[in-house]
């Protein structure tokens, strides 16, 4: 099987099983967006989910949260992954977007990735769930399922991973590609003990194939 017919048949089954697939944060405006991804580097969405209300009910917007102080944040976001350097993140990114962009979160990857706490990968996320733009975000599990149905040929880096994708999936897809990606990685391609007997595409996964192939092998001796 051919790279491009490998894509073409996942895209295919994706875009018949999961024609709904989106973010699972929660959030009510582009800035609560924003907080939130910077929340979930290596963290759970259920865990930021249980984060963010009581967060949000304290600081709505980049005006009040830039007010508040970091220790406040701090005490709100106690529960999730680097909780502090995530405060501070949170804090410096507020007093930026209000010092720097009127308040408003930028549509543009670059400035995104001025804000503290930004990076790449953050951008990506609100450049695809927020302005509906092409973009492909690569977290541990893009990088993982991507690597392991053979999308990508044994990336080293979430940008390798990055650019590959872009290259073989339609920019009208990439967004909504991302999920696919994201919650197959989640719920069945899972890092440990994936659940290759309930995966829908399995017979275009390099790395179920060659298991298969392995266990076939095994039984002929």
């Amino acid at each position: 099987m051919t790279k491009k017919e490998r894509y073409e048949k996942a895209i295919a089954w994706f875009q018949k099983n999961m024609e709904m697939a989106e973010t699972e944060l929660e959030f009510g405006s582009v800035f609560q967006l924003l907080v939130a991804v910077i929340l979930s580097a290596q963290c759970t969405d259920k865990r930021v989910n249980m984060v963010t209300p009581a967060l949000f009910a304290r600081f709505p917007d980049s005006k009040s949260m830039s007010k508040g102080s970091v220790e406040e944040i701090l005490n709100l976001v106690h529960s999730v992954s680097y909780p502090n350097s995530k405060a501070n993140h949170l804090h410096d990114m507020a007093v930026m977007l209000e010092n720097e962009f009127g308040g408003e979160v930028p549509s543009d990857m670059d400035q995104l990735q001025r804000l503290p706490g930004v990076g790449r990968k953050t951008a990506n996320v609100m450049m695809a769930v927020a302005f509906n733009q092409a973009a492909m975000p690569v977290d541990t599990h893009v990088f993982r399922v991507s690597n392991r149905i053979g999308f990508t040929n044994n990336s080293k880096t979430p940008l390798q991973t990055e650019r590959e994708l872009v290259r073989n999936i339609s920019e009208n897809l990439q967004s909504k590609a991302h999920h696919w990606i994201l919650l197959h990685g989640r719920y069945v391609c899972t890092a440990r003990n994936p659940k290759c007997a309930q995966c829908g595409i399995s017979e275009i996964c390099k790395h179920y194939q060659s298991n298969k192939k392995k266990h076939k092998e095994t039984d002929n001796c």
